[in-house]
C-alpha cells in the first residue's frame, strides 16, 4: 500500500489562508497608494515612479527600517491588532523626516506562527492607514509563516521606508546654532519604547493588569497601553516648507537627552526645561506602580514629547503657528547654547558622538 506524500500543509504552513489574508488586504493598502506608484498590489517587486526628483539638484534617498518591540504583546493579549501598524509606519517615516527627507514609500514584513486572513488583514490596515497619515505608500510586503518556530498565536512586525531630499535641504547637526530654540511637539503616550518596562511594572501576577481601569487615565491599562503613535511626518513637511527649521530629533528608545543629543554638533549643548510641560499621566503612573526613578523613566521613556524641532529664535512663533493650525500640541521648551568643557549632559547621544542635552528643573505639575 502506497503511504501519502507529506504536504505543505500537514507541515504547518496553510497557503490559501495567506491568499486570503492578501485578498483582505488589498482595499486598505490601495487607500494609501500616491500617484508614483507603478502596478498593481502583489506583483514581486514594489515600483515607484521617482522622475519628479529631476528637478532636484542633487537628489539622496534616505532609508528606515523598525519594528514595533514588545507592544506587540499587549495587541495579542487584547486581540486588537490594527493600531500596531500605525505605530510601525511612525517609527519608520518620522526617522526619515528627521533629516528632512519626505517619505515617499514602506513595505512591511509580518511573521507569524500560523496565518490568520482576519488578523493579518487587520495589521495591514493600521500599517496603510499610518502611510495614509504620513502622506506614503504602502508598496509591497512580506506574511511569512513560521511553524514550530513560533506559536500558533504569536507574531511580529518590521517596516522599512523610503524617503527623498535635495542634499542642500539636509536638516541636521551641521545647521544648529548657538541661540537656537528647541519646540517640543506633544507625544500621544508610551509611543512604542519602554513597553519591556512598562509591562514589567503594570502587567503580570500581582500587578494592575490589561482591564484595570484607572482613574486617572480615564481608560483602562490596555486601552492606553495601546494608544497609537503619533506621525509627525506631515507636520515636519509643514514645518520645512512654510517656516525654517535646522533640526529634528525623533524622541525613541533611549528618553529625551539620548535621541536630541543625536541631531547637536558635538561643541554646543541644549538645556531643555522640565517646566514647561506636565508629563503624560501614563508616565506617573509607571512611576508610582513600579517606584520607577526618575533617571530611570527619562532614559527609557519620551516623557510626552515625541518630536523636537530645532529652530532659529525668529522662526518660533511662524513654527508655533503652523503647529497650531495643524492641531498639534507644541511649545518652546529649551535653547542651544556653547558646550562647557568637560559637559556629558543627562545622557550620551544614541549611536555615539553628538552633543549634550541636560534636562533642568522640575516637571509641571
Amino acid at each position: 500500500m502506497t503511504q501519502q506524500g507529506a504536504t505543505y500543509a500537514q507541515a504547518g504552513v496553510d497557503v490559501e489562508s495567506g491568499e486570503r489574508a492578501v485578498e483582505l488586504m488589498r482595499a486598505s493598502i490601495a487607500a494609501s497608494t500616491r500617484p508614483e506608484v507603478v502596478g498593481d498590489f502583489g506583483g514581486f517587486a514594489g515600483l515607484f515612479d521617482i522622475s519628479a526628483a529631476k528637478h532636484m539638484r542633487r537628489p539622496l534617498l534616505a532609508t528606515s527600517t523598525d519594528g514595533v518591540g514588545t507592544k506587540i504583546a499587549v495587541a495579542r493579549a487584547l486581540d486588537i491588532h490594527h493600531t500596531v501598524g500605525l505605530d510601525l509606519v511612525a517609527m519608520v517615516v518620522d526617522d526619515l523626516v528627521v533629516c528632512g527627507a519626505e517619505p515617499l514609500f514602506m513595505t512591511d514584513y509580518i511573521a507569524v506562527g500560523s496565518v490568520n486572513p482576519e488578523r493579518v488583514a487587520s495589521i495591514v490596515s493600521g500599517i496603510a492607514r499610518g502611510c495614509e497619515l504620513a502622506g506614503c505608500s504602502l508598496v509591497g510586503g512580506e506574511t511569512a509563516e513560521h511553524p514550530g518556530l513560533m506559536a500558533p498565536d504569536e507574531y511580529d512586525i518590521a517596516g522599512a521606508g523610503t524617503g527623498i531630499v535635495d542634499a542642500e535641504n539636509l536638516l541636521g547637526p551641521e545647521k544648529v546654532r548657538i541661540g537656537d530654540v528647541v519646540i517640543a511637539m506633544k507625544s500621544s503616550g508610551l509611543h512604542s519604547n519602554g513597553y519591556s518596562l512598562a509591562r514589567h511594572v503594570l502587567l503580570g501576577e500581582g500587578k494592575l493588569g490589561l482591564d484595570a481601569y484607572i482613574d486617572s487615565l480615564g481608560r483602562t491599562v490596555g486601552e492606553e497601553l495601546l494608544e497609537p503613535t503619533h506621525i509627525y511626518a506631515l507636520d515636519a513637511l509643514a514645518l520645512i516648507r512654510e517656516s525654517q527649521v535646522h533640526a529634528f530629533s525623533h524622541v525613541t528608545g533611549g528618553g529625551i537627552a539620548a535621541n536630541l543629543a543625536r541631531v547637536l554638533p558635538q561643541n554646543l549643548a541644549a538645556d531643555v526645561y522640565r517646566q514647561t510641560w506636565a508629563p503624560a499621566e501614563i508616565f506617573n503612573v509607571i512611576c508610582s506602580e513600579g517606584n520607577v526613578s526618575l533617571g530611570d523613566a527619562e532614559k527609557t521613556f519620551n516623557m510626552g514629547i515625541g518630536m523636537f524641532a530645532i529652530v532659529p529664535e525668529d522662526q518660533v512663533d511662524s513654527c508655533l503657528q503652523i503647529l497650531g493650525e495643524r492641531e498639534l500640541d507644541a511649545w518652546v521648551c529649551g535653547s542651544i547654547r556653547d558646550r562647557n568643557p568637560g559637559e556629558k549632559g543627562d545622557a550620551p547621544a544614541k549611536g555615539g558622538g553628538g552633543g549634550s542635552v541636560n534636562l533642568v528643573g522640575t516637571y509641571e505639575t
